[in-house]
This record gives structure tokens, C-alpha cells and sequence, in this order.
């Protein structure tokens, strides 16, 4: 029997097992990927940890930032082919059925999949797919800058628009990170004008070199009195930080009529002032990932040349420094863990 190497979660709070395991067949709808790539998101270190109100059921792989060719597919199968480059997403399956996905919120579908969580992910050589929601990776493309378009992308991509921000408008992007930093790329080819926000100066430094105006660090200065002074208000703000501080600091920068989303997932709540809330006519407003058709218009900014993640390669024998790099703040913009290195 063929096998590969796959970073595994056997029990939560853990440091992942490498090992090896049986090369899966693909079933009925299913394509078989070899990786070549996957990027490294902040979800996979909440499953490893299950920390989340619903918990993945150990052992299983993570990831969902996989970039891949097929390599064999199962019965019935049209939407990929064998040879082509695909990835797997947050979102690797709904229902179709169900009041949201009829809608065009599958991304709300109350038995949707999540890869990496409810099935196995990128974080081995190989994974399997349900064919219907394989990204579809565009031509050319680079398979280790593309993977994290494929959550931290599409994720920031959705909760920009879900700001209702305009071109010449301005957004905070609160947090600099994996997601962070993407965002203000597309903001600033969404045509907005963007504040970053974080607490540390070289993240703040790389959103400047990808075109924030305004740069504000947290540790130094309360940001919502910087940025009331310098913009009048944000218009939208997109926290995608893990510190709950983040979330209603949000409530403070923002304009009277202001739309704040929140994408980024720490545990516990944040101070809520209603009378602000009110006063200001303000909404708040959570954004999860993206439906497919989100995918595709972020992929689409990606390969007309907008955005390009910052990231460094490591080997799969290296994810838990990772994890532990996650956890103190210290990886500048995204990790990309890199099969070709196994």
C-alpha cells in the first residue's frame, strides 16, 4: 500500500504527529490531490487546540490553504480532471439544498463541511476533495503565493465587501497578520483608503508597503482618537486581529453610519457600549470565508497582479515551530508549508 507523510491532531492541545499514513482512494464525486503547497491559517492552530464551541474529532489532518495537481479521480466526476492544478477551501462542501444555499450564502449552510476540521486537509502530501467545491486554480499561478488567497484571501475579500465600503472611502484593517496583511491589498485595489492597525511596527510596516495611508500602533497609542483626527471616522472597519481588545476598539473608530466586520475568531466576547451603538447608527457584523463565487473574484484580483501574499516556505517537519510562531506573534504575513521540501 503507497503512503505519505501527513501532520496529524491526535488529541487537542497537542503538538501534531507526523507520520505516515495510506494514500486515500477517492470516492464517488472525489478527486485525489497531490500537494504542492498549503498555507498555514490561524483556524488550523483553534482545531489543534479545539478551542472552538465545536470541536473537530481527533486524529485528523488540518489545513485548507492546499495547492495541488489531481491525480486520480472518482466515479462521476466532471468539474476537474486529472492534471490540473486545484486547491481545497474552508468551505469543502454544503448541502445545496437548504434555505442559504439556495440563497447564495452557502457559507451559512448549517451542514456545510469545513476542510480540514470536519474531514482531512492539506496538511499531508496528498487530500481528498469533493470535486463541486475544488478552487479552481487559475493558469499561472504560483502554487505557494496562491494558498493563502484560498482563506486568508477570500475571507478578507468577503468582509471588505460585507464593510459596504466605497472607493476613496476609508477602512481600518485591524490586525496585520496572515489575513491582515492581504486585506489591505485588496482595499487598496478595491480603491479604499486604508489605517492599519496592529501592535507591532514591522507588521505595520509591511502594510505600508502594500498601501496603507495611515499606520497606527495599538501598543503606543489608543487608535481611535488617531484615526478620528487623521480620517474623520472610518467608514468600515475589518478587525481580523486575535486580541478581543481589538473588537471594541473597533466601535471607536468608526463614523457615524459606519459598518465594522469581524473576521478574526479569539474565545470570549468584547465590551459592546450601546449607547455608541445607537448614538452612531453603527452595525457590527460577523463575515465568514466565502461562498465559491467569492473565490473566484478573489482569485481573479490575484491573478490580475493586485495581491501578493508575503510568505516564507517551511517543510511539514516543521509545523509545530510554526504553531508556536502563530502563538507569539512572529510570522510576518503567512507561512506556506512546502512538499517539495518532505
Amino acid at each position: 500500500m503507497s503512503t505519505m507523510k501527513a501532520a496529524v491532531v491526535e488529541s487537542f492541545g497537542k503538538d501534531l504527529t507526523v507520520k505516515d499514513l495510506p494514500i486515500p482512494e477517492p470516492g464517488p464525486g472525489q478527486a485525489l490531490v497531490k500537494l504542492i503547497s498549503t498555507g498555514v491559517c490561524h483556524t488550523d492552530l483553534h482545531a489543534r487546540d479545539g478551542d472552538w464551541p465545536v470541536q473537530p474529532s481527533p486524529p485528523f489532518i488540518p489545513g485548507h490553504e492546499g495547492v495541488g495537481i489531481v491525480e486520480k479521480v472518482g466515479d462521476g466526476v466532471t468539474e476537474v480532471s486529472v492534471g490540473q492544478m486545484v486547491g481545497n477551501a474552508w468551505l469543502s462542501g454544503a448541502c445545496g439544498t437548504c434555505e442559504y444555499c439556495r440563497t447564495g450564502w452557502e457559507t451559512l449552510c448549517e451542514n456545510q463541511i469545513n476542510g480540514g476540521y470536519a474531514v482531512d486537509g492539506s496538511f499531508g502530501q496528498y487530500m481528498l476533495v469533493d470535486a463541486k467545491f475544488a478552487v479552481i486554480i487559475p493558469e499561472g499561478a504560483d502554487p505557494y503565493a496562491v494558498g493563502p488567497v484560498l482563506c486568508a484571501g477570500v475571507t478578507v475579500y468577503k468582509g471588505l465587501k460585507q464593510t459596504e465600503v466605497r472607493p476613496g472611502q476609508w477602512v481600518v484593517i485591524s490586525g496585520i497578520g496572515g489575513l491582515g496583511h492581504i486585506a489591505v491589498q485588496y482595499a487598496v485595489a478595491m480603491g479604499m483608503r486604508v489605517v492599519a492597525v496592529d501592535v507591532a511596527d514591522d507588521k505595520l510596516a509591511l502594510a505600508q508597503e502594500h498601501g496603507a495611508e495611515v499606520l497606527v500602533n495599538a501598543s503606543v497609542t489608543e487608535p481611535a482618537p488617531e484615526i478620528l483626527e487623521k480620517t474623520g471616522g472610518a467608514h468600515g472597519v475589518l478587525v481580523t486581529a486575535v486580541h478581543p481588545k481589538a473588537f471594541g476598539q473597533a466601535i471607536h473608530m468608526t463614523r457615524r453610519g459606519g459598518i465594522i466586520v469581524f473576521n478574526g475568531l479569539p474565545a470570549g466576547d468584547f465590551p459592546a457600549p450601546i449607547f455608541d451603538i445607537v448614538l452612531k447608527g453603527l452595525t457590527i457584523r460577523g463575515s465568514i470565508v466565502g461562498t465559491r463565487q467569492d473565490m473566484v473574484e478573489a482569485l481573479d484580483f490575484y491573478s490580475r497582479g493586485f495581491i501578493h501574499p508575503t510568505y516564507t516556505k517551511r517543510p511539514l517537519s516543521e509545523v509545530n515551530a510554526v504553531f508556536d510562531e502563530m502563538q507569539h506573534g512572529k510570522i510576518s504575513g503567512r507561512v506556506v508549508l512546502d512538499y517539495s521540501a518532505s
